[in-house]
Order: structure tokens, then C-alpha cells, then sequence
């Protein structure tokens, strides 16, 4: 149980492929990440697993539906949330027990009052795996792990103990204490003069004490109550002063009760050094208890759960937004996931998901859903079309609907069916910043050799406007040998592009070398001389874009020689 994991399956080796730096910010993965989340340790965590593309399909199906299992449960994810927040205290729980030094009641109460809360939150993660209708493989597994840990930790009779123990220590609310000052009013010892079961208020002392140094014989003869034990301090002295921090929040001892401490180093501080002494002196027999408690259940194998708070914050924030856009009518399905070594998919209604977080976040946007079909007879795609018609878009929608499936989560389509990409590579303008050693051309020629030198077969290759940065003919000679290495490869591919001549000559290309993937032509439309943003499996449509456009806004020969007649 201890590998146990949510992201990968116990019979899976745990492989994968790291996309680049290039990759994640052309799929702008760290937009997305902010999205899910505010925390900068969830973005982290989510922008790490998104980075890590496995390629087996036996994962990605596990994956899946654990996803499924997870968004279709909205009671699961409450609890998980809950124990989300529990989790992290068993870190420091496990360091506080190997400290002997750090047996303060409060402490060990409140780790206590975390410890029981972390019982409910596993108790409730158990009850509504047992009760909730589950079909995943990974989810099955973590029933029966939380089911040892309830089992095998002894929650039942752990929930008594911090019970009665809680209750025992309940009572105590505040704590008077008695200074000895020495002449020039610095504390030279601390004693308890009482243990009391009602809290002082901060007003009800001022005013006390107010009332008591008024009196003209307000100095007091001798001591009402005689200290259990008094402290002398180890080293130094300062000024006592009242503290300005808020009460406790946990239900402890302290709940309510101001700190007075002396000025200086904690650390060092005498009248805080023997008071804590005095307390843990004075309750010696409850602390001892306590002790025993977190002694016996302090190994629970709760901790077992810990390795899974990555992968748990990841299932949850994806599956929070998931809902979140399904319920604002915004369309994602669960895709349908086939083996890798097909090297197809298929993908109807499919959109931009950034495009859905805009819509989502309130934006007024139509977005336009196109379909697409990779396989044998088409596995390489060379894109054209008008100047902002779509084609960035449409290029990335592709990437990032393969980045989501493989990582189990509900994609941007009204039905997909997908073979893993054992690693996703994408080639998008560069920041001018890189370019100055080795300018435009070559910088794109060295990423797209470094591409060629790792992708395989089974890869997913996005070149968007891939060397368009140098003169026509030099840009249209290097592009040719490109898609013949695309074609060679077999991977699937895009090449999006303003080189309609590159489209025009695919029987040259796909007789280049006997292979089983071919090069096709795709093409995003114009409707009446505006930007349709549909795409269409067609031959490029080269000089009719322009003349549908030169038409729209009346630069066309014969529109301007009517306009030229008027002047005369």
C-alpha cells in the first residue's frame, strides 16, 4: 500500500516524458494553473504533473476514470477537500513526537484536536467510497486503504482517548500566576498561584488592576495564595510586557487567555522558560497522559496518505473547474481512450479550452467548434488561412486536448477518441531575446533539429508559423523538407502556415518515402469576406482570400476604377 497512487497503476511502470519549457508556455500552462487555483503550492503541484506526459494507454485509461469516479461524486470531494487541510499537520505531528523536548499541554492538545479531525475527514472518505456508487480501479484501491488505516489504527477506541482526554483539560481556562519582582521591578520568579475553569477577559484585568493600584493601601500585605512551585529564572531579565497576539484559535487551554511574556529572544526568555516549566510541572500527570496517547497512535498509517496530497490536489481543483464550466452550459466530455500504438484520434465539437475559460469567466464570446481526424490517410495536417483566422488557435486547442485526456480529465470537445502521444512537441515564434545569437532562421532550424532528434512515431508535433521570419523561397525550400521528415516520422502533426503553396503539391510529398501516414490539406474559412474560424479538410485556397477580402472593404480593380469614375 505504501505506492499506492491515484496517477499510475500498481502494475505500471512509472514512465513518462518531460515537455519542454518551449511546450508549456506555447500551451500556456501556467495561465492555466492560475486558474485552478490561488495557492502558489497547488499551481506548483498541478504545473509539475501537467509537465509529465505518460504514453501508455493502460495509464491514461486509469487516470480516466479515477477523474470520472472523482467529478461524479460531489460529497467525495468535499471530504477529500477537508482532508486536504488535515493531512499536512501529520508532518509536523510525526516531528513533534521525536521532540521529547516539545511536550507543552497546549501542543499536545491541539495536536490531539488536529488528530481528530483528521479521523473524521478519513472516516468520511470511507463512508462515501462504501456507500457511493465507484467504478474506477484507482478509486476501488483507496477504499481499501483508508478501510486499513480506519481498521488497523484503532480510530474507534483513538476517538475515545482524545475524547476523554480533551474533556479532562476542557475545564482549564485560565491560569493565575504570581511574579516575585526583585528592586528594580524585574521578574525574578513565576509561580502558579491558580488553576481556574473560567476565563479572564482582557477588560475585567485592566480594570482589576486599575481599581487595585488606585487605592491608597493598594499594595498588598503578604500573598493570599501560597505557589504550588516557583522558578527562579536561568539567565537574564527583562521588562514584563503584555502581549498584542490574538488567543488561540484551537480549543486548548489557552483558549482566551492573554500572554504575558518578558521582552527579548523567546528562546531565552526567563519568566516564559519557567512558566512553561511550572505548567508542564503542575500538570504533570495529564501531560504524561497525553503523551501516552500520541505515543500509541503516533505511527498510525494515516501517513500513508500524505504521498497522496499531490495527485488528491490535482483530481480536485481540475474537477471543481470542470463543474464549475459544465454547469454554465460549456461543453466537456470524457474522452474515449484507445492504444497508443493506433497513432489516431478523432475529436467532434472540439474548441480552444482557453477559450472556454473565457466564456466561463464572463466573457461575451462565440466560439466556434470544429472537428478533426487523424489517422493513416491523414496523420499530417499542413493548416492555411487568413492572417488571424484561427489557425494559433485551432493548433494549440490540439495540444492542449491531448495534454488534458492524458492526464485523465474531461476535454474540450462534444466526443473524443484518442492514442496517447508519448510526448507532445510544439515549434511557435520565439522571443526575439533568443535569436540574437544565431538569428530568426537559425534559431528555428536548431529547435526544430532538436525536435526531430527525440520525437517518435507516437509523438504529436504542433509548428505554428514555423519559418515564416525569412524571405519566401528560403522559408518555402525548408518547410517542403520538414513535412517530408513529418511524413517519414509517421507522428501526428500540424504545420499551420502562410506558404499555401507548401499545400499545394501533396502528391509530391506523400510519394517522398513509402510510409503509412499521409500529408493533407486544411484549411480555416472565410464566409462572405469575414473570418468563418471553421476548418475544413480542402485544398488551399490561395489568392480567393485575398480577393474575398480586397471585395469586403471595395479595393478590388473594378470597385476602385467605379469609384475613380465619380472623382471625374
Amino acid at each position: 500500500m505504501a505506492d499506492f497512487s491515484l496517477m499510475w497503476p500498481s502494475d505500471c511502470t512509472r514512465e513518462f516524458k518531460e515537455l519542454s519549457d518551449d511546450c508549456c508556455n506555447d500551451l500556456s500552462l501556467e495561465q492555466l494553473c492560475a486558474r485552478l487555483s490561488k495557492k502558489e503550492y497547488d499551481r506548483n503541484v498541478i504545473f509539475h504533473m501537467l509537465r509529465q506526459m505518460p504514453a501508455s494507454s493502460r495509464v491514461v485509461k486509469y487516470r480516466v476514470e479515477v477523474f470520472d469516479d472523482i467529478l461524479r461524486h460531489p460529497e467525495l470531494r468535499r471530504n477529500v477537500a477537508e482532508l486536504l487541510d488535515e493531512l499536512e499537520f501529520l508532518k509536523s505531528l510525526h516531528k513533534h513526537a521525536r521532540d521529547s523536548e516539545a511536550a507543552s499541554i497546549w501542543q499536545i492538545i491541539n495536536r490531539l484536536n488536529e488528530l481528530d479531525s483528521y479521523i473524521d475527514c478519513v472516516t468520511g472518505i470511507k463512508n462515501t467510497l462504501e456507500h457511493g456508487e465507484i467504478h474506477s480501479e484507482g478509486l476501488k484501491e483507496l477504499l481499501k486503504l483508508v478501510q486499513h488505516i480506519h481498521s488497523d489504527s484503532g480510530f474507534p477506541a483513538l476517538k475515545e482517548d482524545i475524547k476523554r482526554v480533551v474533556t479532562d483539560t476542557g475545564n482549564i481556562k485560565s491560569i493565575t500566576l504570581g511574579v516575585n519582582l526583585n528592586r528594580s521591578l524585574s521578574p525574578v520568579e513565576v509561580g502558579v498561584v491558580s488553576v481556574n475553569n473560567k476565563p479572564y477577559t482582557r477588560a475585567g484585568v485592566l480594570k482589576n488592576f486599575y481599581e487595585f493600584t488606585a487605592l491608597k493601601d493598594g499594595l498588598h500585605e503578604g500573598t493570599e495564595n501560597t505557589s504550588m512551585k516557583f522558578h527562579a529564572p536561568k539567565t537574564g531579565t527583562g521588562v514584563l510586557a503584555i502581549s498584542k497576539q490574538s488567543a488561540s484559535k484551537s480549543a486548548g487551554v489557552l483558549t482566551g487567555l492573554a500572554k504575558v511574556y518578558v521582552a527579548g529572544d523567546a528562546e531565552t526568555n526567563p519568566l516564559m522558560n519557567n512558566l512553561n516549566a511550572v505548567i508542564t510541572d503542575m500538570l504533570k500527570p495529564v501531560v504524561k497522559k497525553l503523551n501516552d496517547v500520541l505515543a500509541k497512535y503516533v505511527d498510525v498509517s494515516g501517513y500513508s496518505l500524505i504521498s497522496l496530497i499531490p495527485e488528491l490536489t490535482f483530481y480536485l481543483k481540475w474537477a471543481e473547474l470542470t463543474e464549475q464550466m459544465t454547469s454554465a452550459g460549456i461543453k466537456l466530455c470524457k474522452p474515449e481512450i484507445i492504444a497508443e500504438g493506433r497513432r489516431e484520434f478523432y475529436a467532434e465539437g472540439l474548441y480552444n479550452f482557453k477559450l472556454g475559460l473565457k466564456k466561463n469567466d464572463g466573457e461575451d464570446i462565440n466560439i466556434v467548434a470544429n472537428s478533426v481526424d487523424f489517422r493513416s490517410e491523414r496523420r499530417i495536417y499542413i493548416m492555411t488561412g487568413p492572417n488571424r483566422g484561427g489557425k494559433t488557435t485551432f493548433t494549440q486547442a490540439i495540444g492542449l486536448i491531448f495534454l488534458m485526456a492524458q492526464h485523465g480529465l474531461y476535454v474540450p470537445a462534444n466526443r473524443c477518441i484518442l492514442s496517447p502521444a508519448d510526448c507532445i512537441y510544439t515549434h511557435f515564434p520565439a522571443d526575439e531575446n533568443r535569436t540574437v545569437d544565431l538569428g530568426r532562421l537559425g534559431e528555428e532550424s536548431k529547435r526544430l533539429s532538436e525536435i526531430f532528434a527525440e520525437a517518435t512515431d507516437r509523438s504529436l508535433l504542433l509548428l505554428n508559423e514555423s519559418l515564416a521570419t525569412t524571405n519566401f523561397e528560403e522559408g518555402l525550400y525548408i518547410a517542403k523538407d520538414v513535412v517530408k521528415a513529418m511524413h517519414y516520422l509517421g507522428a501526428r502533426a500540424i504545420f499551420n502556415t502562410h506558404m499555401h503553396e507548401l499545400a499545394m503539391n501533396l502528391d509530391e510529398l506523400n510519394s517522398a518515402e513509402p510510409t503509412d501516414s499521409n500529408v493533407a490539406s486544411l484549411i480555416t474559412g472565410i464566409d462572405h469576406g469575414e473570418r468563418s474560424y471553421k476548418v475544413s479538410l480542402a485544398p488551399p485556397c490561395g489568392q480567393s482570400y485575398a480577393r474575398d477580402i480586397a471585395k469586403k472593404y471595395g479595393v478590388t480593380y473594378a470597385q476602385l476604377k467605379e469609384r475613380m469614375k465619380k472623382n471625374k
